[in-house]
């Protein structure tokens, strides 16, 4: 198909609901949630969980990823609050980020339905692993800094503002892959690799990364290949994936949080020698190249030749941050708007220090310094990849 971008593995319908505290008051008084149960990582079994999840991640002043027991609980819950309906998975939203400045890209899709055809990113061909349509929505929490829940023992406000997102995906979790995807990357100069962190069992998690490999085969000896991390329902296949890739892997992106979990501690990401270490800690673990740190202050890569990844993480930083700005509404010129608007003294610094390190391992790129009381929050990570990937194979 002669397509430079590839993008997998899966792609989803998401319910982005419209933020208002006063139902979560209203739900923490019916339930007579008390202050000693917030625990983020408990089961949501129930919508007293899922009330519970969402104030422990407020508290703890973290976005995240969890998974629910069914459906239904995402349906009832969502009908409290109004909601946009949208297309979600890294893929997609990546593909919809860099339609924007005028690429299309191969998909590998997982869902099928009328939302997700009505909403898929125009000249874009795809193949999807599943041949009837599905529909298992993803509950979108987003919250700004300020926003505050505030009844009986519970007292939390926002320190910044955030994402969560919850769901029980049946297609997520089986993650069928479509082998005539190799038709559409075989002139591929990059390839994304996401989408697996749902799946739970190890026997069809190793059938899926063999037709994975097959698939792999077809790519062109130099194209990157690019696995962006997520939040795994079980963390031993994180390692199945990169070990699968293997000498394929090019680059792993992560955000701070992803990052953190993956070492099991808190890191100060305004210090250099405590990022350096951290990073440099992840990389002997994986076989990727270089590691993409990005971040809502600046982006990074570490590695070996770091200093090509330059303007590809200043693509991805504005992208981000136009998204961040304008929503999914945004336009080329919103992004050049963005492109122009200097970061803030802080962020600049901190890529100076970066930047003046001996050795030439880390490169960074701060972020414009943008002000907006009502952000979009949801699919940052993925609008990076969207301006990264581009700019990378320019």
């Amino acid at each position: 198909m002669g397509e430079r971008i590839a993008l997998g593995f899966c792609n989803n319908v998401d319910y982005e609901i419209a933020w208002r505290g006063a139902v979560l008051e209203e739900l923490v008084a019916h339930y007579r949630i008390r202050a000693g149960e917030l625990a983020a990582n408990g089961p949501i079994e129930s919508e007293r969980d899922l009330v519970i999840s969402i104030l422990s991640f407020m508290s703890a002043d973290m976005g995240g990823e969890r998974f629910v027991s069914d459906s239904d609980l995402i349906e009832r819950f969502a009908a409290r609050f109004e909601k946009r309906i949208t297309l979600g998975g890294t893929s997609v939203r990546a593909a919809i980020a860099m339609r924007k400045l005028g690429y299309t890209s191969a998909l590998h899709l997982i869902t099928q339905n009328d939302e997700v055809r009505r909403l898929i990113p125009s000249n874009c061909p795809f193949v999807c692993g599943n041949a009837r349509d599905s529909f298992y929505p993803h509950l979108i929490v987003q919250f700004d800094a300020g926003d505050r829940v505030r009844a009986g023992e519970i007292d939390i406000r926002a320190r910044r503002a955030n994402r969560l997102i919850f769901h029980c995906n049946a297609d997520r979790i089986s993650m069928k892959l479509n082998p005539d995807f190799a038709d559409l990357i075989r002139d591929s100069g990059a390839l994304l690799v996401s989408g697996f962190n749902a799946m739970q069992s190890r026997a069809l998690m190793a059938e899926r990364l063999a037709t994975l490999a097959r698939i792999l085969k077809v790519l062109p000896d130099d194209a990157i290949v690019y696995l962006e991390d997520g939040g795994y329902f079980n963390p031993s296949f994180r390692r199945l994936l990169e070990l699968a890739l293997g000498s394929r892997l090019t680059v792993l992106g992560l955000n701070e949080d992803e990052l953190q979990a993956r070492l099991s501690r808190k890191v100060d990401f305004g210090d250099v020698e405590q990022t350096r270490s951290a990073l440099s800690e992840l990389l002997r673990r994986i076989p990727a190249e270089t590691v993409v740190l990005h971040t809502r202050h600046w982006a990074l890569a570490f590695g070996a030749d770091a200093s090509r990844y330059a303007a590809a993480l200043k693509a991805g930083v504005t992208m981000a941050t136009t998204r961040f700005r304008y929503g999914d509404d945004f336009t080329m010129q919103d992004y050049r708007v963005i492109e122009g608007i200097p970061p803030s003294a802080r962020n600049a610094a901190f890529a100076r220090d970066v930047n003046s390190l001996p050795g030439g391992q880390m490169v960074c790129v701060p972020v414009a310094a943008v002000d907006q009381a009502k952000p979009t929050t949801i699919g940052l990570g993925d609008a990076f990849v969207g301006g990264f990937l581009p700019a990378l194979l320019q």
